[in-house]
């Protein structure tokens, strides 16, 4: 589904900016599309999650996506997990996240069929100024009954005020292409 099967940074050099300490602290909702590389199926749909950090360089966070696919097949996912992250300069800082997956897929005449299991990401945060984030990173998800993938994606952030960003991302699997919308509220600062 709308998976955001996470990022390869795009970019770890020095930069005029300041990120001081990346806010884990948030709540996200955006808008995506998806694509099937195997088979003709394509959609799109919402989604809704956020952060909470624990002290100095751990949080909480947890992902709901609900996606519309071609003939009616209905798609939602749902993650929740903790993370660990620390900076590694002044502009870049990393995590990774160890998360309970759950993908349950509806399908009209047929019914309906879940699968759990447990993912795993590393990726990086990259202030490349003020106002602009690039993040990306690899996510690999393994699910008990339909096996494992590994995928990356990348994106940027553009804040508007310190409390308010929207962004767009793409993430790319070995089954699906993925993009999406997003905008994200900031509490922590």
């Amino acid at each position: 589904m709308l998976r955001s099967t996470l990022t390869l940074m795009l970019l770890a050099v020095a930069a005029v900016a300041s990120a001081e300490d990346f806010d884990y602290t948030y709540f996200n909702a955006g808008y995506g599309i998806v694509e099937f590389d195997d088979i003709d199926v394509d959609g799109d749909g919402f989604g809704i999650g956020g952060s909470f950090e624990i002290g100095e360089q751990f949080h909480a966070f947890a992902g709901y996506e609900l996606a519309s696919l071609d003939f009616d097949v209905d798609a939602t996912q749902w993650n929740a997990g903790f993370g660990y992250h620390t900076m590694l300069s002044e502009v870049v800082g990393a995590y990774a996240n160890l998360s309970y997956q759950y993908v349950e897929v509806d399908v009209p005449g047929f019914g309906s069929a879940d699968d759990n299991g447990y993912g795993f990401a590393v990726g990086l945060r990259f202030a490349a100024t003020p106002e602009l984030e690039l993040t990306g990173g690899i996510q690999y998800v393994d699910l008990s009954d339909s096996g494992d993938n590994t995928g990356f994606g990348a994106g940027g952030l553009y804040s508007f005020t310190d409390n308010f960003a929207m962004g767009l991302a793409g993430s790319w699997d070995d089954d699906a292409t993925s993009y999406q919308l997003t905008g994200r509220f900031y509490f922590g600062q």
